[in-house]
């Protein structure tokens, strides 16, 4: 009988660094995902392209990019690796929580999904959530482990990853009705200089994890041909929830993000101070593992949340 020839593999610990190395374009983020050194990174890439006779990056100042073969192993690798975790976890398919992990800002986190992990979980009691929320670790949304990332910006999908547009980033002057009682009514864009206007401090925009454009007082008044007088405020933060806090105190008037307040003004508890808005030209994704899509607490919950914006 002729010998079943082995299939040549190069080292799996190397394509499996190989693997989150392409997904950051960075060995530096990929040693931090794997929790090793950026040089043990580069010492495995080195030693996988010479086990292949290959170049898989092109290495430029400051920037990796994959080169057409680190492109072709890079979706190999990523799905192969997908199967072997699938096929790993059907061993034991009773013993497993079923956990779903999560990336968002700390907003994101706090205003618009817990409320819906909330209402999921009501049906849902058996499934369990790890919510990474930063404003400040730009990486979180592509660590291993993470099903589903909420975005902002102007997103694309990569090999393995599905994408769903949630809605624009819009913002409106929200206060709490005792404040609109005592201050109001601001019945043109102008009539608010006269407010305390809350701020979300630039600090904020220029955080790893965020890095967009400002959306702020400066803008809405421009959006809406006024001036901004930059009055004094009783408070400026980096942190939207501290604002929100402010808000619903009766501190202030804030921009206050649609689908972070919106649940907060129909149960009364902010009332839209003007009802112009500001967008800002960039929108809200969702980015799911088509891997972890095959899991049914993934799918059924992905589901929940997309169901929510046509309610």
């Amino acid at each position: 009988m002729r010998p079943v020839r082995r299939r040549y593999l190069p080292s799996l610990g190397a394509l499996a660094t190989f693997e989150v190395a392409a997904k950051h374009l960075s060995f530096t983020l990929a040693a931090k995902e794997l929790n090793i050194t950026q040089g043990a990174v580069s010492q495995q890439i080195r030693l996988l392209e010479k086990a292949l006779d290959v170049s898989l990056f092109v290495r430029k100042h400051n920037a990796l990019e994959l080169t057409p073969a680190g492109t072709d192993l890079f979706a190999s690798v990523a799905a192969g690796l997908d199967t072997i975790s699938e096929g790993v976890g059907q061993l034991y398919p009773g013993n497993q929580p079923q956990t779903i992990t999560i990336s968002a800002t700390n907003g994101m986190a706090a205003y618009w999904l817990k409320p819906l992990i909330d209402s999921f979980r009501a049906d849902h009691a058996d499934v369990g959530f790890v919510v990474l929320a930063s404003d400040e670790d730009g990486a979180m949304r592509n660590y291993s482990g993470v099903d589903i990332a909420l975005l902002c910006g102007n997103e694309r999908s990569e090999v393995g990853e599905e994408l769903h547009y949630l809605f624009p980033e819009t913002a409106q002057p929200v206060c709490s009705p005792s404040y609109m009682a005592a201050h109001g009514p601001f019945e043109t864009p102008q009539d608010l200089n006269r407010a305390n206007l809350l701020h979300l401090h630039e600090r904020h925009w220029s955080a790893d994890a965020i890095g967009w454009q400002p959306l702020g007082w400066e803008e809405w008044f421009r959006a809406q041909g006024a001036h901004w007088e930059r009055g004094a405020s009783s408070l400026s933060t980096n942190k939207v929830s501290l604002l929100i806090e402010a808000a619903l105190a009766g501190e202030g008037v804030m921009l206050g993000w649609q689908h972070m307040v919106a649940a907060l003004v129909e149960q009364g508890q902010l009332v839209l101070a003007h009802p112009a808005p500001v967008t800002a030209g960039r929108g809200n994704f969702l980015r799911c593992q088509t891997a972890s899509l095959q899991r049914p607490a993934v799918a059924s919950f992905v589901d929940h949340l997309l169901a929510s914006l046509k309610s």
